[in-house]
């Protein structure tokens, strides 16, 4: 009996001699077929198609594309054990021609026929080989900005899984398409502008599942209405800076990939592998032109920026590594592996009608019978340069399935598809440059002004300085001469009264100085001429001060005159920098526009997710667009993005301690859409945002406050820095008073999704259940709603599964505080409900508990053991059902108790 289990990420052994042919062997451009009879000697050739293929990694395709048929390339795996063994006494049923790249498939003794591909690989190809004829030129494609695809194609046990994922950590020359394509990828991109992410899923029983989260294990196809184009807005997308941690993502995703044990392949893959690789990359050397803006005084100030966005290329590599077809009387499947492979044949054979209605230009392709062809129509007839390598053996014994997988190929080279370049306007990085060329040019004015400013503060105080110094001399030097001068003539004064007294004191001699006084008299006659010569010059000496005076006085009203008329130009340059400020205002704004209506439309792909903006937000935006000129359409909004970005985190934080209720309601949605995206949680915990909501989820009355709050610290719990900044501020006794006081079902759904996360965290246990966040969740039960259940159960089965943890690792000995607080009787009764995500989670809750010996009385005297028997039996997912049968098996009190009441298992 085939038994299912889980892929180990190694597939089936080839052989890595070196290619016969060379490696530079250049493909052919058409695909053909002809037949050869040994009775009739060499029959006529004949081709099926034919034309020229565009260069693999041409240049830039045209606005509406060009075409580019699926290049098909053919790979034979070299004979197994079992096939030495078995047809020992047999030839190969197919002969390869490498050098004329056809492949002559043998039908019996005397008839074969004879095929042509764009590329033969022999059973001694290498890894190396196989990439650079199927996979590189495809790669080299995607790094020019085109969408491409490589899948493998073939009967299980061919070689597909190996030819694709095989990650060669033993052997580098068997390293797979993907690992070889990763590499060059990241060789060729730039880290500081460009990006590549991936995602890796499968397409298990007609369910996409997320390889790198298994818990997502039903996403759906989003398809966009216009275009015609689908995706996957709900499956993990990580970004990947180096070759290792690619590698350990690959691993992670094929450890949940499922296999099966078959006749055909020991490890046989049940699921179809699809990893999406999407590269972002910035084109450069794009002219630029030059916006110069004129003041009214003659002074002019550049603004050198760009008015056409930056072009981004993003493009998308798709490896598809399909489950292999087979035949049910050869696989041996039967059980659950039996629609196992039911479900992969019928996949493959809506590929195989999809293919045929394109060869054959059929008006109708019926691409939606299927989620893989779903997945696949941009590979084949959509926009994707397509590359598909299909997988053959050797042995006689599968000629059927051979000959089929031959016929795929060949129809597959008749698709044609339109490639299309990728590419789109970075309004965003346009956005950010302007602003940046903004504050330059405020900075640059500021600094203008300022020394505009000093100037005229140091001339101003430099006239002070010389009027105050030429006053204080001019008014030394009238003391000095006036001193002087009364000097002068209080001297003379003194001479004469001598001569005066000499002269009454000798009368006899009065007649002979008659003649001596008269010249006296003469002298003194002199001396006052030249007193009042002097008192002449000293006023004149002083009239030149005041002219002084005077003339450093006009230069006063002269330097207040070019001080008048600097702040005049001072006034005319900031209003220059305010019409600047305009037309920036407005370049800004046709920015927003057209970067609102690019949201617009990449909003139209992704749907309406939870990063939505709340419908009472119109009063926030309003005050972000100021002056700008509204939207157009009436309806449209600005994104939660851009308003972080216009407004600023504090000005919103500042918002939810506003006193009135509607600015907070509208706030604290703005932070609970914010704190949805990872990038923001740092930033808003950083600015106090934990703070402020765990204040709101204290101090409000209001509902919808509370539910948003309670909505915005669950997203921010699930980051395990958050979480202990949340229990250190008290956050889980603030939720379960909330709890306890909140009625409506969608509050106590936030409530109980925070405390969840918390559950989650091995180092919050004992804490949790201290601080009431277990009886919280219990208690959260009376309320009956579906949504507030699951997250009750969600909670319950994290904190199980840390206790388990913690008990396999020695870390913890006594009985659960799940079991302590009472939650064992609830988990009972719920373990068979109705709803889906309850019981699973209730499910797997039970058996955490159960692994742990010390509860297995518990277990028994509640009733559970029972459940567990039904789980083990019954459950839909095949991963509980083996986590419960180990959990029974492996407990020798719950074995005991099973023998005791005669349950066989």
């Amino acid at each position: 009996m085939a038994s299912s289990g889980v892929r180990n990420g190694v597939g089936p052994r080839m052989s890595a001699k070196p290619d016969r042919q060379g490696a530079g062997a250049t493909p052919k451009t058409a695909a053909g077929k002809h037949r050869v009879s040994s009775a009739g000697g060499a029959g006529a050739y004949r081709r099926t198609s034919s034309g020229p293929l565009p260069a693999a990694a041409g240049g830039r395709a045209a606005s509406d594309g060009v075409s580019s048929r699926v290049r098909v390339a053919v790979r034979l795996r070299p004979r197994n054990a079992e096939e030495l063994a078995a047809d020992a006494d047999f030839g190969d049923c197919v002969e390869l021609q490498p050098e004329l790249k056809r492949l002559r498939l043998r039908k019996n003794n005397w008839e074969s026929e004879t095929y042509e591909f764009d590329e033969v690989l022999t059973d001694f190809s290498s890894q190396k080989r196989v990439y650079e004829v199927v996979a590189k030129p495809v790669v080299e494609s995607v790094m020019e900005g085109y969408n491409g695809t490589v899948m493998a194609y073939g009967q299980t046990g061919t070689g597909k899984t190996f030819t694709l994922g095989r990650l060669g950590e033993e052997d580098t020359a068997a390293r797979g398409i993907m690992v070889r394509a990763m590499e060059d990828i990241l060789a060729d991109i730039t880290p500081g502008t460009d990006s590549v992410s991936v995602s890796y899923l499968q397409l298990y029983m007609e369910m996409i599942q997320d390889l790198l989260d298994p818990v997502n294990d039903n996403i759906a196809i989003v398809e966009d209405p216009r275009t015609g184009d689908v995706s996957l807005p709900g499956a993990t997308v990580v970004e990947v800076r180096d070759q290792k941690s690619f590698v350990d993502l690959l691993r992670v995703g094929e450890a949940h990939r499922v296999a099966a044990n078959t006749k055909l392949n020991t490890e046989s893959s049940r699921s179809h592998a699809i990893l999406m690789v999407n590269v972002r990359r910035s084109v450069k050397g794009r002219t630029e032109m030059d916006v110069s803006i004129s003041g009214e005084n003659g002074l002019s100030s550049s603004l050198v920026g760009s008015l056409r966005p930056p072009i981004v290329r993003k493009s998308k590599l798709v490896v598809v590594d399909l489950a292999g077809s087979e035949r049910i009387d050869k696989s041996g499947s039967e059980g659950h592996t039996l629609e196992e492979a039911k479900s992969i044949n019928l996949s493959l054979s809506a590929l195989g009608k999809c293919i045929n209605a394109l060869a054959e230009s059929s008006p109708h392709v019926p691409v939606r019978d299927s989620k893989l062809t779903r997945l696949l129509k941009d590979s084949f007839g959509g926009t994707a340069r397509t590359s598909l390598v299909v997988t053959i053996g050797p042995s006689p014994r599968h000629r059927g399935e051979t000959t089929s997988t031959i016929m795929f190929g060949q129809r597959a080279m008749k698709v044609e598809n339109m490639v299309k370049l990728k590419e789109e306007f970075d309004y965003k990085s346009l956005c950010r440059k302007l602003d940046i060329e903004l504050d330059k040019l405020i900075a640059e004015n500021e600094r203008q002004r300022k020394h505009f400013d000093d100037e005229v503060e140091r001339i101003r105080a430099e006239a002070q300085c010389r009027i105050a110094e030429a006053e204080r001399e001019c008014k030394i030097t009238l003391e000095n001469e006036k001193m002087k001068y009364h000097e002068e003539y209080l001297d003379s004064i003194r001479i004469l009264e001598e001569k005066w007294k000499v002269h009454q004191q000798s009368p006899k001699k009065q007649n002979k100085e008659a003649e001596s006084t008269s010249n006296d008299t003469g002298e003194v006659h002199n001396l006052l001429q030249n007193e009042k010569m002097l008192r002449q010059s000293a006023e004149d000496e002083a009239s030149d001060l005041k002219n002084q005076i005077s003339h450093w006085k006009k230069l006063e009203a002269t330097a207040t005159a070019e001080i008048i008329k600097l702040q005049k130009m001072l006034d005319a340059e900031a209003s220059q920098k305010e019409k600047l400020e305009e037309e920036i205002g407005v370049l800004r704004s046709q920015l927003l526009q057209m970067s609102m209506e690019a949201d617009e439309t990449r909003s139209l792909d992704k749907g309406d997710g939870p990063g939505k903006i709340f419908p009472g937000l119109d009063s926030l935006v309003s005050q972000t667009r100021g002056s700008q000129p509204r939207e157009q359409d009436n309806g449209q909004k600005q994104p939660i993005a851009k308003l972080f970005e216009q407004v600023g985190l504090q000005k919103i934080l500042s918002l939810l301690e506003s006193e009135e209720p509607d600015v907070r309601v509208h706030a604290v949605k703005v932070v609970a859409n914010l704190a949805a995206e990872e990038a923001n949680q740092e930033k808003i915990v950083e600015a106090g945002g934990l703070t402020s909501l765990l204040m709101l989820l204290r101090s409000s009355e209001d509902e919808t406050i509370r539910r948003v709050a309670a909505g915005a610290i669950a997203n921010l719990a699930m980051n395990e820095t958050n979480q202990d900044l949340i229990m250190a501020q008290g956050g889980v006794t603030l939720l379960s008073m909330t709890a306890s006081d909140a009625e409506d079902p969608q509050t106590l759904r936030m409530v109980a999704g925070a405390i969840a996360n918390l559950c989650g965290n091995d180092k919050l246990q004992t804490r949790l259940r201290v601080e009431g966040g277990i009886k919280a969740l219990l208690g959260m039960v009376r309320c009956g709603h579906p949504d507030v259940l699951a997250q009750v159960a969600r909670g319950i089965a994290n904190f199980a599964k840390c206790e388990s943890r913690a008990a396999t690792q020695g870390n913890k000995m006594g009985k659960s505080l799940l079991i302590d607080d009472g939650a064992l009787p609830w988990i009972v009764k719920n373990a068979n409900n109705e709803a889906a995500p309850i019981r699973r989670h209730i499910e797997l809750a039970l058996c955490h508990l159960a692994q742990h010996e010390v509860n297995s009385k518990d277990i028994i005297n509640e009733g559970a053991l029972w459940e567990l028997v039904r789980i083990s039996r019954d459950c839909s997912r095949e991963d509980i059902r083996n986590l419960a049968y180990r959990t029974l098996t492996s407990s020798p009190t719950l074995e005991a108790e099973m023998r005791r009441l005669g349950i066989k298992m």
